[in-house]
């Protein structure tokens, strides 16, 4: 089966999302925090990484660049879910190395449309 690790520190939205990787057929992998996602990323080394930008400590941005710095998880996609939705904060998602982003609040189909794009192909970066 194939992995979802999904990196948000609110806990109803990281049970959403969650449940919804669960719809999908999928195994999700919760995460709390981004020092959290790191560890279960290179532990678990999952098909796809869904990463909250806005946390904590170390915010999204920061958690995907050291996984783009480490050999065992520099190519596994990483989408941003974020409620950042301004050109310049999307760009720096981009420009930390997620391969995409979607933007809080999505649908159930949006957020399907998103993964199963990154699950049926290699992860590639996407032009905004």
């Amino acid at each position: 089966m194939k992995k979802v690790l999904v990196v948000e520190d609110h806990p109803d939205m990281r049970e959403l999302l969650i449940w919804q990787m669960e719809l999908m057929g999928f195994l999700a992998i919760p995460a709390r925090h981004a020092k959290e996602g790191i560890e279960k990323a290179i532990e678990e080394k999952p098909q796809l990484i869904l990463m909250d930008i806005m946390m904590p400590g170390m915010d999204g941005w920061e958690a995907t660049r050291v996984l783009r710095s480490k050999p065992e998880t520099q190519d596994i996609p990483i989408v941003a879910a974020t409620a950042l939705f301004r050109e310049p904060d999307l760009k720096n998602c981009l420009d930390a190395g997620c391969n995409d982003y979607i933007v809080k609040p999505f649908t159930f189909h949006e957020l399907q449309g998103k993964v199963q794009s990154y699950m049926s192909s290699p992860g590639q970066p996407v032009q905004h």
